[in-house]
């Protein structure tokens, strides 16, 4: 029966792949258009979604960079992508302390992809779609480390929240 429930979150997170910085919409999305976007791609993690008065609180306190006539771009998608998965494991200020490391240590793109392929490396490695943990990047830093460590973490919470879901509707049936 165990066997069965690991296979079912495995397949659930089978596609999972967030766009890289390339990937992300130029044309500029609203506020709606936005929210919907980085959901669908959160979605088969379970992650709490993101809704337009989160968004609004996080421009509000300098989390993300404001819209540009009301619409969002790469800048602020993968910041959003980012604070989407580090909410759920520590305080704002402490998102808000990681996003400074990343602005001195690295250009968004590449600490976007990075965070990307490694969000998705540590999530196919959990949920058993892979036996090993790829080493991703190309230097050796503690501002890698700690990233790196914030997304091994969103993986254990990730997957441990998956699996406690599985349970539960495991008992119902």
């Amino acid at each position: 029966m165990k066997t069965e429930l690991k296979r079912r979150m495995a397949e659930s997170v089978r596609g999972f792949r967030l766009p890289r910085y390339a990937e992300i919409p130029t044309v500029g999305l609203y506020l709606e258009q936005t929210i919907k976007y980085i959901n669908s791609f959160l979605a088969p993690l379970g992650c709490l979604e993101l809704t337009g008065s989160m968004v609004s609180n996080y421009v509000k306190k300098g989390l993300i960079p404001p819209p540009v006539k009301k619409q969002y771009f790469p800048e602020q998608i993968s910041y959003l992508f980012f604070v989407a998965i580090a909410k759920n494991l520590t305080s704002m200020e402490n998102i808000d302390l990681l996003i400074s490391v990343q602005r001195s240590s690295y250009t968004l793109p590449v600490a976007y992809d990075y965070m990307a392929r490694e969000l998705e490396n540590m999530i196919f490695f959990f949920f058993g779609l892979k036996d090993t943990l790829e080493d991703l990047g190309e230097t050796k830093t503690d501002e890698k480390d700690l990233l790196q460590g914030m997304i091994m973490s969103a993986a254990n919470v990730i997957y441990l929240n998956n699996y406690i879901e599985c349970l539960r509707n495991q008992d119902k049936s």
